[in-house]
């Protein structure tokens, strides 16, 4: 017996669902009717014989099954997705020099620029890594091409990409005095973070003292993770098993930091276009969505709609 085909689009519209938390949030991103979500979805199950979802008028969870499906889903997606790229432009032949905000989603942007050269393999990108202040230096001095950096509020130039908050971090074991000066670890000045943290303590009143200097924030992250002080980080640069200070520890909010891609011309748009939109593409989907759908064991009788 022959086995059923799996519709890209009914996949896509499952996984949208449950990373978005309902059906209504995936219709708005994939710019359907929450209707047509409902049908793909009711066609999915149809297909594979199993429920994906548990819904009611006032909840939506993601069944075991939907759970098992999700992993092989995202898989199918990635793979279909790619493969249309890479026949859809397949002109995209050159050099671009990319210069990238260390802090920039340092885990994530590796996996991305791997996954685009996969898909470009006639488009070298020559990545650069560095402070904020460099990159913006190299791009004016026409050493870089393109350069994801910083961008202060307010600023036009460039093309804002994405935007996350900064904490405060510590190690769980940094122990802190409320009458003792703040021990404080930091990148040098000029730096947003820096500044940013130092002008927050002045403007409470709080005491501080920098004990520890990096170059790079790698060199901040370690510091971190050996209890030697707090530290101000974007949210995707906050090591793992850090924790994140806040008003319990008499800290104040930090605000936002704003991404953005600079140097785009017409005279590099053929190149630069396919690898901004597929970073674009990319950062769409680590956009913070509801809560994730929790599992529910698998009823017997009712139908998901």
């Amino acid at each position: 017996m022959s086995l059923p085909d799996l519709d890209i689009d009914a996949l896509r519209a499952f996984v949208t669902v449950a990373e978005a938390g309902g059906f209504t949030a995936a219709a708005e991103r994939l710019g359907r009717t929450q209707s047509a979500i409902s049908v793909k979805i009711k066609k999915l199950e149809d297909t594979l014989g199993r429920r994906v979802f548990e819904r009611t008028s006032r909840s939506l969870s993601i069944t075991h099954d939907g759970e098992l499906l999700l992993g092989y889903a995202r898989r199918l997606l990635e793979l279909n997705d790619e493969t249309v790229r890479r026949f859809a432009e397949p002109a995209a032949e050159g050099e671009l020099r990319l210069g990238v905000a260390e802090y920039f989603l340092s885990d994530h942007l590796p996996r991305v620029l791997t996954q685009f050269a996969k898909i470009y393999p006639r488009l070298h990108i020559d990545v650069r890594v560095g402070l904020c202040a460099d990159l913006v230096g190299g791009l004016e001095s026409g050493d870089l091409d393109l350069v994801i950096s910083r961008r202060d509020l307010g600023e036009t130039r460039g093309r804002g990409i994405w935007r996350e908050p900064l904490r405060w971090v510590a190690a769980p074991t940094l122990e802190l005095a409320p009458d003792a000066p703040l021990p404080f670890c930091a990148l040098p000045a000029p730096c947003v973070f820096r500044n940013r943290g130092l002008a927050a303590l002045g403007e409470i009143g709080r005491p501080w003292r920098v004990v520890y200097t990096s170059a790079s924030v790698m060199g901040v992250q370690a510091a971190v993770r050996a209890g030697l002080g707090v530290a101000v980080l974007s949210e995707s640069s906050v090591p793992d098993g850090a924790r994140r200070l806040g008003a319990e520890e008499g800290l104040p909010d930090l605000g936002e930091v704003e991404m953005a891609i600079f140097g785009e011309t017409p005279r590099n748009r053929r190149l630069a276009e396919p690898l901004v939109g597929f970073i674009l593409e990319s950062l769409s989907a680590l956009r913070p969505a509801r809560p994730a759908l929790a599992a529910v064991p698998q009823p017997a009788s009712q139908e998901a709609a």
